[in-house]
């Protein structure tokens, strides 16, 4: 038989009552599994998420999770997130921070952010190692098959023991997940996650997790804080909320709090980022200029702001027009560069998916898109990494830096394949210049 998301077993409780041996069985499963050979011992819902992970390019061997925010500045999120409002509750419900303890708990947001994490010193060291830390992305295309990976992917309660995880850093460990959702529209906000040794993993675990996400959701209904996307009228001393804008790509958005992804019109989408790039703000005739040039006309940006308000609430404030002191403004534009001034190439490039606002043709906008796109490329040139050039001259953004190309050739050299590839792109970017 079956047992959740887990592996198939004809001793169900093994994992419970011979956690080592059951261990060791899942190790010779996933060995055989990952050379090629599918063990009926794993389920075919574990196996499919280790084909779309490894297809994400996880390594089973090393692979570390991607960092959105470091540590720091995932508290600051974690302030103003909505499920701040919970995290009381749960920490008497589930936590030990006792010395004895050996498990944590975990909350991220609704992409898999780890925003918070309590448990006693010796189980967040363990965590350390694993770099299972605020700001880390553990869904499933951040660091591959785990419990709250599934949770995110299946919208249900998963629990994942020792080697179905597919990092073998992971083999020591047990999760326990399930998606926390918004009472009033059901869209995830979150996960809640106990996590720890897989010695410790209980068959009351489970259930646990199911309480402390029916106390979330209560809590939240209580509240009366549905995702609607508004911000709540607040003083300035209190908590702020967090406005999360997507302005990378085609298909801008905006987050409040965690809440659902409001959509962005392309005009709205280049307000915000000219927002978003000056603290001292703009006044309506500045912006109308940036905008529309000579015949930009004041009335056009306060009806836009009047827009922007009505989808957001009240995160402008006018005379001159710039984001309230009572939210905290996070664009993924503003991830990316964080981690280039942090020296983390690799994690930049990572959350680097498409130019900033690509279907603008606005030349303020236009100018901030090359700002960034070359310092990713300056980053990746100067890192000395053959890998990180490929990936970079692979991807949309870099395709045309001949530049990181000619440095990727000259390091890995004629003998290697990638020199063949890299010499054809600049072969082709090349023609495209001349014609």
């Amino acid at each position: 038989m079956r047992t959740g998301t887990g592996a198939a077993t004809y001793l169900p409780d093994l994992r419970f009552t011979a956690p080592a041996e059951y261990a060791r069985t899942l190790r010779k499963a996933h060995e055989a599994t990952i050379s090629g050979n599918p063990d009926p011992f794993l389920s075919p819902g574990i196996i499919k998420s280790w084909q779309r992970s490894l297809a994400l390019g996880i390594d089973p061997d090393q692979h570390r999770p991607v960092h959105r925010h470091d540590v720091s500045e995932a508290r600051s999120l974690s302030a103003g997130h909505r499920l701040a409002y919970v995290m009381p509750a749960l920490s008497q419900l589930l936590a030990d921070e006792s010395a004895a303890g050996r498990h944590l708990l975990i909350v991220t947001d609704q992409q898999g952010e780890v925003l918070w994490r309590v448990g006693s010193r010796q189980a967040l060291r363990l965590a350390d190692s694993l770099e299972f830390v605020e700001g880390a992305d553990w869904s499933e295309s951040g660091v591959g098959t785990n419990a709250i990976g599934e949770a995110l992917v299946t919208g249900a309660p998963a629990q994942l023991f020792s080697a179905e995880h597919l990092v073998r850093t992971h083999h020591d460990w047990a999760c326990t997940a399930a998606p926390i959702r918004d009472p009033f529209t059901g869209e995830v906000v979150g996960v809640l996650d106990v996590s720890g040794p897989f010695e410790s993993v209980t068959p009351d675990s489970l259930r646990m997790v199911r309480c402390g996400v029916r106390l979330a959701e209560e809590l939240l209904k209580t509240a009366g804080a549905p995702a609607a996307g508004h911000l709540l009228r607040q003083p300035a001393s209190a908590v702020r909320s967090t406005l999360m804008l997507k302005l990378l790509g085609d298909t801008p958005s905006a987050e409040v709090d965690g809440g659902a992804r409001l959509p962005l019109t392309l005009r709205r989408a280049e307000i915000l980022a000219l927002l978003a790039s000056r603290t001292q703000g703009w006044s309506a005739d500045e912006l109308a200029y940036r905008l529309h040039g000579e015949d930009g006309a004041a009335t056009a940006i306060r009806t836009e702001m009047h827009r922007i308000r009505g989808v957001l609430g009240n995160v402008v404030e006018p005379n001159p027009y710039r984001f309230s002191s009572a939210i905290r403004v996070v664009t993924d534009a503003s991830v990316v560069a964080g981690h280039l001034r942090e020296g983390r190439v690799l994690d930049a490039l990572a959350v680097y998916p498409a130019k900033l606002l690509n279907r603008s043709v606005n030349l303020s906008v236009e100018l901030m898109r090359d700002e960034l796109n070359e310092a990713v490329g300056a980053s990746v040139r100067a890192s000395g990494n053959a890998q990180l050039m490929m990936r970079w001259c692979a991807s949309d953004m870099g395709a045309t830096d001949t530049e990181a190309a000619s440095a990727m050739a000259s390091l890995v050299g004629p003998s290697d394949p990638r020199y063949q590839l890299v010499r054809a792109q600049m072969e082709r970017v090349d023609r495209e210049l001349q014609a």
